[in-house]
């Protein structure tokens, strides 16, 4: 026998002690998919016999299927479910996850069944107990298909249970192998001119009968049409939008789900009882005069209808009024009542329209979900949702929307055929995209597509610290830079880092050319610019305004002039730059100052007077050689020193003296890139610094083949004359761009830095040249930094990508959140 069985379902076995139900079980299903009310005896009572705890452990066993069944699970419940309120229980957990309750009934003889239970040790109670389970299985049989189950299976007899097969199918409502292209089209409401247009301008070649009404489309490309509903009513022709797409739909080259105003129909046309407005009387006005053949098949086409579908590998969901990700390929009434009506608060707005829930703001399903029902003047992206009601009907516009590409395609109304109860062209507000600090609080676990990483709980805090106090607005935070890795410790004498090792990492992760870009030592600055103005900003490292608003806006108006001819040369209304602002001392003042000067003032304070003192000491003829050359060599780093951080420290008045350097041209307006060469960023970035010499300066750089030693020498030549010149190092990438991965698909550092020996005394203080400190400081633990690093600019990519691809304003944050919450993972900071 095959039984078959919903993909996504609840099964209950129902059959008495001895009927064979485990064995079944562990025949056709996982160990994992069934869940047996001895195991869960077991667990909270150490018995798997103890009657006594059977409340507790179907307890605990009901959660565990509700948590199997959310995940989107099947699962098995062995237990003998013989009285009502057990088998009640099983289905009222199959509802609240809206999947279907199945029944499997294991009919075996009374008498084998006492003897099995005799067979076994853990047994002990008597045959009055079988015959009593017996009876009420036979009570049960009549009795299933009225407490809710969907599918009732009986095997009656050893041979059928030993013969059953188990077949799984899919619900109608799965269409996940359906990959399109696909064209979808919004509320059509009657507008079957309307229709045709759209159709056409999409590539759609219709199909007329003799009577040249359209019965039927074609794409010549293949295309599949998918029509989110409310093709009737208030219209000039709802039948003959109906023959349309009904014919489409018969033909395999469209699929429709039901609207609010289908559903309507069709309880009209079944005889309910139903009230006769919202643009009903004319659709049946209007079907009156078809013949009884055709509304006989449009009642059966709309009786046919499912309430929703998924589609393209689970990417996209279709409904018409919308559907929250929890229903998605679930089948209940609360599924389907959801998919036609949405969901209300129970309120009215002053036209006396119900007001609706907005659950487009709280979505956060992967799944692109597509829906009409409410009009609105303008379709646009909400959290991954968008609704194609463009109130053709009222005088708007029908409109579809290509798949995958997310193209929006319109034809306007030629009239305005109903009044709308709410006028539809007014000024809205800006659809709330729905941030929720739930989206970053607490422990993550976060896929981003190049990775996976866990951001702890107290990261999450400390990063919400600064964002909640101190960031720009977190939809306008689209990216941060990554942390850097510097190069493995150079063996060079003299030298912590050097490009011979900068060379060798990038040649072993398979890299054969790169870029040496300049280094410059000032403040990383992330810069958006736009051609309208609106939502440009300028932000450090961790997501910070830069200077405040009486700088900034100056400085970004500057930068917004200098872009301007590559906003039309890249057709997009806006550019993201990662740059470097110049000096150092602009931003960093205070720290320089208090961490820097302090130690340099003192050095130099302190160290002459001492050695003035062993001068002294020394005429009078005591040896002080040895502790003089010491404090002349310290007075020496001292110098070194402060010179290594008086070379960035510049004057400023305001906005004087500020520069910028430019050295990616991050993302615009749908696009990242990413992916372009290095040689196409800096291009650009010399554009900028032709547009304003003055506010820009340039990156000076080297390409390098990996392959040539000469370019090796050339480069590390050239290394030693910037950082001769005061210049902080270089930072060596691969030339192919950002997203560079290696034979295995992972990602390579996207730059490794190499400083200058000077520069680093900074960093590791006066002192670090000394042999004994450079062979220490050789044995730097470099992996967690390089860890971080990767991770960081894997996040950042990711953000990129969902920014580019128009995903909610959410899913782009939770990524920026997370590169600002690694920033608190404890790294040497030196590195």
């Amino acid at each position: 026998m095959i039984l078959d069985v919903p993909e996504l379902s609840l099964v209950a076995l129902v059959g008495i002690s001895g009927s064979g139900k485990s064995t079944f079980a562990a025949k056709h299903w996982k160990p994992t998919q069934v869940l047996s009310s001895d195991f869960f005896r077991g667990l909270v009572a150490d018995d798997e016999n103890d009657q006594s705890a059977s409340a507790d452990a179907f307890e605990v066993l009901h959660y565990v299927a509700g948590k199997r069944l959310a995940a989107g699970r099947l699962t098995v419940v062995d237990a003998t479910n013989l009285q009502t309120h057990a088998r009640a229980g099983l289905v009222k957990v199959a509802r609240e996850h809206d999947v279907l309750p199945v029944a499997i009934v294991l009919d075996v003889p009374e008498s084998l069944a006492w003897e099995r239970t005799q067979a076994r040790e853990d047994r002990v109670f008597g045959r009055q107990v079988v015959s009593r389970m017996h009876r009420d299985l036979r009570r049960s049989l009549g009795q299933l298909a009225r407490e809710g189950f969907r599918k009732i299976h009986v095997l009656r007899g050893v041979d059928e249970i030993a013969a059953a097969e188990i077949r799984y199918e899919k619900l109608f409502n799965d269409l996940k192998t359906e990959h399109g292209p696909f064209d979808i089209v919004g509320d059509v409401h009657g507008c079957r001119a309307e229709l045709e247009a759209l159709l056409g301008k999409l590539g759609w070649q219709l199909t007329r009968d003799d009577h040249g009404r359209p019965v039927d489309a074609v794409h010549p490309e293949g295309r599949k049409a998918v029509f989110v509903g409310d093709l009737v009513d208030r219209g000039p022709d709802s039948p003959g939008v109906l023959r349309l797409v009904m014919g489409m739909v018969a033909s395999g080259h469209a699929i429709c789900v039901p609207g609010n105003h289908e559903q309507k129909l069709a309880r009209k046309l079944n005889g309910r009882n139903v009230q006769l407005t919202h643009g009903l009387p004319e659709t049946l006005e209007q079907l009156a005069a078809e013949p009884d053949e055709f509304v006989t098949e449009v009642r059966a086409f709309i009786d046919g209808l499912v309430s929703h579908y998924v589609l393209d590998d689970g990417k996209l969901v279709v409904a018409h009024a919308g559907l929250k990700e929890a229903y998605h390929g679930r089948a209940s009434g609360r599924v389907r009542s959801f998919a036609l009506y949405g969901e209300t608060t129970g309120e009215t707005d002053e036209y006396g329209l119900p007001v609706r829930y907005p659950w487009a703001r709280e979505y956060r399903g992967s799944a692109a979900v597509v829906y009409g029902h409410v009009p609105t003047p303008a379709p646009e992206w909400i959290n991954n949702t968008i609704c194609l009601d463009t109130g053709c009907v009222f005088g708007g516009a029908l409109t579809a929307l290509r798949w995958p590409s997310r193209e929006l395609v319109a034809v306007p109304a030629a009239q305005e055929y109903y009044a709308p109860v709410r006028p539809l062209f007014t000024a809205t507000a800006k659809p709330d995209q729905g941030l929720d600090i739930a989206d970053v609080t607490g422990r993550r676990h976060i896929e981003y597509g190049y990775g996976r990483t866990t951001v702890p709980a107290e990261n999450a805090a400390a990063a919400l610290e600064v964002m909640g106090r101190f960031s720009v607005d977190p939809e306008t935070l689209v990216w941060l830079p990554p942390t850097m890795a510097p190069c493995t410790s150079s063996t060079v004498e003299g030298y912590l880092e050097h490009p011979s090792s900068a060379f060798a990492d990038l040649r072993a992760a398979g890299v054969d050319r790169v870029v040496c870009e300049e280094k410059h030592m000032g403040s990383r600055a992330v810069v958006r610019v736009s051609v309208s103005g609106e939502g440009d900003a300028i932000w450090t490292r961790t997501g910070r305004p830069f200077f405040g608003p009486e700088l900034d806006e100056p400085l970004l108006t500057r930068v917004r002039a200098a872009a301007a001819p590559l906003f039309a040369e890249l057709d997009t209304g806006w550019l993201l730059l990662d740059a470097e602002l110049l000096p150092w001392s602009a931003k960093a003042g205070s720290l320089i100052r208090d961490q820097y000067a302090g130690v340099g003032a003192a050095g130099r304070a302190a160290l002459p007077a001492a050695l003035a003192m062993l001068e002294q000491a020394a005429g009078r003829g005591l040896d002080v050689g040895g502790l003089r050359d010491h404090l002349e060599l310290r007075a020496a780093e001292i110098e070194g020193y402060s010179a290594a951080y008086r070379a960035y420290v510049k004057p400023t008045d305001g906005l004087t003296g500020v520069t910028l350097a430019p050295f990616a041209v991050l993302a615009g307006a749908g696009v990242s890139y990413a992916k372009r060469d290095h040689d196409w960023h800096l291009a650009l970035a010399d554009r900028l610094v032709a547009a304003d010499p003055e506010l820009f300066t340039p990156t000076r750089r080297m390409l390098v083949d990996l392959a040539d030693p000469a370019a090796e020498a050339a480069a590390t030549e050239w290394w030693l004359t910037l950082t001769a010149a005061d210049g902080e190092g270089m930072v060596v990438k691969p030339w192919a761009g950002l997203a560079v991965t290696d034979e295995k698909g992972r990602l390579v550092q996207p730059g490794v830095k190499c400083r200058g020996r000077e520069y680093l005394r900074i960093i590791y203080g006066p002192e670090y040249t000394r042999p004994e400190q450079l062979a220490q400081l050789r044995q730097r633990n470099l992996g967690r930094k390089r860890s971080l690093a990767l991770r960081e600019h894997g996040l950042g990519l990711a953000a990129l990508d969902r920014l580019a691809e128009g995903a909610p304003a959410w899913r782009v944050h939770e990524l920026v959140f997370a590169i600002l919450a690694a920033e608190s993972e404890p790294v040497d900071p030196r590195l």
